[in-house]
């Protein structure tokens, strides 16, 4: 068993830990800036201290933090961290599937009956939440989020920060953008520009990020 420190303390930091601990894991606890939360106890594991506290330990890292309203903090805390790529643990739950020449990034969580088909490359510090499919040829890049229950088409792209909200469909060979938020139950059938939000079925553009 290999420890781990969890970054943040909330709904998907504890998913996080339960896919760990059933993936083999050995999860120390979590850390938060939250200085109320310190000392304190979330799924049976110690809230050890602010989120600095993971530069004092040689524990292996996972950062699961954000939500549709603040999607960027992962990838703020993981530059603000500036930890080299071999101290973030990829968490795969072990019901996942991750089909021939897939990839999956470091610092990177796949949830309880994700599917990776086949050649799909998921990049660095990614959350896919749980019962999610990415088909062939997929490509998911740095930062995505992707909700449960969403579900890819062929050789469809989520480009950096991209946060596709539950139950979401994208059609093949569709790109999100960057930093862009497809709501929940969304059907996208042609592209989202960087930095837009869209919603609807079928997806039309709502305003921006």
């Amino acid at each position: 068993m290999t420890d781990l420190v969890i970054v943040g303390a909330g709904g998907f930091a504890r998913e996080t830990a339960a896919a760990a601990h059933a993936a083999g894991w050995r999860a120390l606890g979590f850390v938060d800036d939250d200085p109320a939360l310190h000392g304190t106890v979330r799924s049976g594991l110690p809230i050890l201290g602010p989120v600095d506290h993971v530069l004092k330990t040689e524990a292996a890292v996972v950062v699961c933090v954000g939500n549709p309203r603040n999607f960027t903090a992962r990838r703020r805390i993981v530059e603000r961290l500036g930890l080299p790529a071999d101290r973030y643990a990829t968490v795969v739950h072990p019901s996942a599937q991750v089909g021939a020449g897939s990839t999956v990034g470091p610092g990177s969580v796949l949830l309880a009956g994700t599917v990776l088909t086949a050649d799909v490359t998921v990049g660095s510090h990614v959350a896919v939440m749980p019962h999610v499919v990415l088909t062939h040829d997929d490509r998911v890049s740095d930062h995505v989020t992707i909700a449960s229950g969403v579900r890819l088409g062929g050789s469809a792209v989520l480009e950096t920060g991209a946060y596709v909200g539950s139950g979401a469909l994208i059609r093949e060979s569709v790109t999100v953008g960057a930093w862009s938020l497809v709501g929940m139950g969304s059907v996208v059938l042609r592209d989202v520009p960087p930095g837009q939000v869209w919603a609807g079925n079928p997806a039309r553009y709502l305003r921006p990020v």
